[in-house]
């Protein structure tokens, strides 16, 4: 594949258009951010091209030892229905990517024993660089579709699925994290989660599970990975939450010696976790400002920002400018975690991609951005990525990203 030749310029097909910054420091505001600035990477508010959703990042050494970024990113046609995973490259930061090119695994493949067209499709997948192999773990979870619908009523158990990406570019076929628990019956995923790769090469995740459609589980995971299969080691203690579906898409970290983990639920409110080994972590508490406040949070992911100086979440939240968008989720916020009371610093709270259009009185034109993902690219910057769209508006939107210039360096390393 000739990079340069199919690079996405601005210049040529308009797809990747830098902002103004949006945040300049704020009184208040945390020190480590120095300024946010939103980009463009792909087009479609107008419905006239391709929605592309899901956009996951990760970094990884190219064959001239120069990082490269690459991404996972499929289509979305309506709630909960993808089209196949692709992959895209960056040379520079996140600004400019190459055409989407489809991962032959992560296509829909015909469920075995059945003749009435249901298909197993893979969604929500978030890759990642392994130093230790050199390859490239990409993790999803499977979905069930049956014609050009997702299949509501027919899903079958979930699980997740998972390629590998050799130093070479080449995809691996499609493989299953298998769990033989009965916990899982129903569902066990890793869906949209951010990992850690341990110092002895294992693999830190976190998983949502449960025997029934309600009150999901938690737990950390840990796992053995050689560069081909990807083998449960050991499953913590769980966490519960009885209200809903319980708690759902947990994202791991590490900061200060310790794992931390951040999870969706169904009560309005986001919860974080911490352990000293992974696998044993301390009961869930909401995510608060300092002074004990709960942040109203409706049913969406929230992900990890890590710098060497300090640790930020960014996430959704409820305020005044969106009270009547779908899960309020619009604008994105990154604030800085105290890591000794386990809350958001409210002063240090900042839009890292803002809402647009008008949440109160034309809610359903607001593009919602509760798929994101956050990576670091250089020591001096850090990309949230996020996929827009519009459910009673045609499922229209762009990619979008907001890209963080920190203050200081970021000493952590890139993969």
């Amino acid at each position: 594949m000739n990079t340069i030749n199919r690079r996405r310029f601005l210049a040529v097909a308009g797809s990747a258009v830098v902002a103004p910054a949006l945040t300049t420091r704020a009184a208040g505001a945390s020190s480590l951010i120095e300024s946010i600035s939103k980009e463009t990477l792909w087009r479609n508010r107008d419905g006239q091209s391709l929605t592309w959703f899901h956009p996951r990042a990760c970094m990884l050494p190219g064959q001239n030892g120069k990082p490269v970024t690459l991404m996972n990113i499929q289509e979305i046609g309506g709630s909960d229905y993808f089209g196949p995973v692709h992959w895209t490259e960056s040379h520079d930061r996140g600004r400019t990517w190459t055409d989407p090119e489809p991962i032959a695994a992560l296509d829909r493949d015909p469920v075995p024993g059945r003749d009435d067209g249901l298909k197993a499709g893979v969604c929500d997948v978030t890759p990642q660089y392994h130093p230790p192999t050199g390859t490239v773990l990409a993790l999803g979870h499977v979905v069930f579709y049956k014609g050009a619908y997702f299949a509501r009523g027919e899903q079958l158990a979930r699980y997740p699925v998972y390629v590998t990406r050799a130093a070479d570019g080449t995809w691996s076929e499609r493989k299953i994290l298998e769990w033989d628990d009965p916990r899982g019956s129903f569902i066990y995923s890793n869906n949209c989660g951010q990992r850690v790769v341990l110092p002895n090469g294992d693999i830190q995740l976190a998983f949502t599970f449960g025997p029934k459609p309600e009150a999901r589980m938690v737990a950390g995971v840990q796992a053995t990975y050689d560069g081909d299969q990807l083998k449960i080691r050991e499953v913590g203690p769980p966490l519960h939450n009885e209200h809903g579906r319980g708690l759902l898409e947990p994202s791991v970290t590490s900061f200060g010696g310790k794992i931390w983990m951040t999870i969706r639920a169904e009560d309005d409110r986001g919860y974080v976790a911490v352990s000293d080994d992974g696998l044993n972590f301390e009961e869930q508490r909401a995510w608060a400002w300092e002074d004990g406040t709960p942040l109203e949070m409706s049913t969406t992911q929230q992900h990890w920002l890590t710098h060497s100086d300090g640790l930020f979440l960014v996430y959704t939240r409820k305020d005044a400018s969106n009270a009547n968008v779908i899960r309020w989720r619009s604008p994105l916020w990154v604030a800085q975690v105290d890591p000794e009371r386990q809350c958001l610093i409210r002063e240090t709270e900042q839009v890292v991609l803002p809402l647009v259009g008008d949440g109160v009185n034309d809610p359903n034109k607001v593009a919602l951005m509760g798929n994101f993902d956050v990576t670091n690219v250089s020591p001096e910057e850090s990309i949230v990525t996020a996929g827009e769209w519009m459910p009673r508006n045609g499922y229209r939107g762009d990619v979008v990203l907001g890209r963080i210039r920190w203050s200081k360096p970021n000493r952590l390393p890139l993969w």
